[in-house]
């Protein structure tokens, strides 16, 4: 019987839960010649929704196509992920002749990984001069296909690590001239996301429409849940459901992660009891990883942890009554232990219009934190 609740991003209309109206706004945008950002905390489910959205917009004959910059550290690495991505979407070997005959600034060399069978381009420049033409020759290659394209750039912040200076700015120039080309900003980062594209100091100030990504509404991860439990044959008591739910702060990866060790684990039917037996399981195989991740901070950082895990939220992590509860120093220590632990995403900050507050990013650590 094949496990429903799986752990990549995304597999199909079938297994992907919810996200109806932030599907419905995204596909509107790009319809209507507007790029977006799309923003969300880390493991809460927006790679999948771009390739939710890429289903809906290839029935309507876009080409859509993906790339994931995170590992890239500077312009050569960003320059390769997108002419790899662009390679990976072309049909025939004659379009990707005529693709690497665009790059007139770069000498592209193409191979397979042996392994999973990915194109891996490679790119000379003779100097660091010819980065940029090479990088306006990509999207150009692009425009000139005629055809709708939305490409999805996830980490998209991470172009702020690059050594080079100005490349947002570059970027803009070169992205604005496009017409046929529409694109995804997607990141994690959400301090930095923000500045990039809610800044008016900033190149890509108001250039797309921003889309959040919150958890996903109770009753419909409720009957979701329920519903693939039920379509391969098992049944889930519904205080079982709730537990899972309320365990998981409804955070979208561990909820999968979690359901699918439950699957994995149970019989036909799944109690309350059977549910509370696999996190056990869980925590035994996690401790040792979080013990890890202890030794990589400080102490005042990893007590600090402890005392936002042990409220569940924080809303105001320097008071003086939460400092003093956790004995954890002065106002000025504290907002330097959050700054770093923020940075660090050990702890995740949201903002609503009630002011920001703090939870631990790890919804596995935290649960286990609770109990020090």
């Amino acid at each position: 019987m094949i496990n429903p609740f799986l752990l990549e991003p995304y597999t199909s209309k079938e297994l992907f839960c919810d996200r109806e109206q932030e599907l419905k706004d995204i596909t509107s945008f790009l319809k209507n010649g507007s790029n977006v950002t799309l923003i969300s905390p880390r493991r809460y489910g927006k790679t999948g929704l771009i390739f939710r959205t890429f289903d809906d917009l290839r029935e309507k004959k876009f080409i859509c196509i993906y790339a994931d910059i995170f590992s890239a550290q500077n312009l050569d690495d960003f320059i390769k992920i997108l002419s790899e991505a662009i390679v990976s979407n072309l049909a025939s070997d004659s379009l990707i002749k005529k693709f690497f005959n665009a790059l007139k600034n770069a000498r592209p060399l193409l191979s397979y990984d042996p392994i999973s069978g990915s194109p891996q381009v490679t790119l000379s420049f003779q100097t660091d001069s010819q980065k940029q033409p090479t990088l306006k020759s990509i999207f150009d290659f692009l425009e000139k296909q005629g055809k709708q394209i939305v490409f999805a750039i996830d980490e998209f912040q991470q172009i702020r690590e690059f050594k080079e200076t100005n490349i947002e700015a570059l970027l803009r120039t070169y992205i604005q001239q496009l017409h046929h080309v529409k694109f995804i900003f997607s990141g994690s980062k959400k301090h930095l996301m923000a500045d990039m594209f809610v800044n008016a100091k900033k190149p890509f100030y108001e250039s797309s429409r921003t889309v959040y990504i919150d958890r996903i509404d109770l009753e419909k991860y409720k009957a979701f849940i329920t519903g693939l439990f039920k379509k391969a044959g098992k049944s889930i008591d519904e205080d079982a459901v709730d537990f899972i739910l309320d365990w998981t702060k409804r955070h979208t990866y561990y909820t999968q992660f979690l359901c699918n060790q439950i699957f994995a684990d149970s019989a036909a039917k799944i109690s309350l009891e059977d549910v509370k037996a696999t996190v056990s399981k869980i925590m035994r195989f996690e401790i040792p990883n979080f013990i890890e991740r202890r030794n990589l901070i400080t102490e005042k950082q990893w007590k600090y942890l402890i005392a936002v895990a042990k409220e569940g939220e924080v809303k105001k992590p320097t008071a003086a009554d939460f400092l003093i509860k956790y004995k954890i120093g002065n106002a000025a220590t504290a907002k330097k232990i959050l700054t770093a632990l923020v940075e660090k995403e050990l702890l995740l900050e949201q903002s609503d219009l009630n002011g920001k507050s703090y939870s631990v990013y790890n919804v596995f650590m935290s649960r286990w934190m609770e109990k020090l």
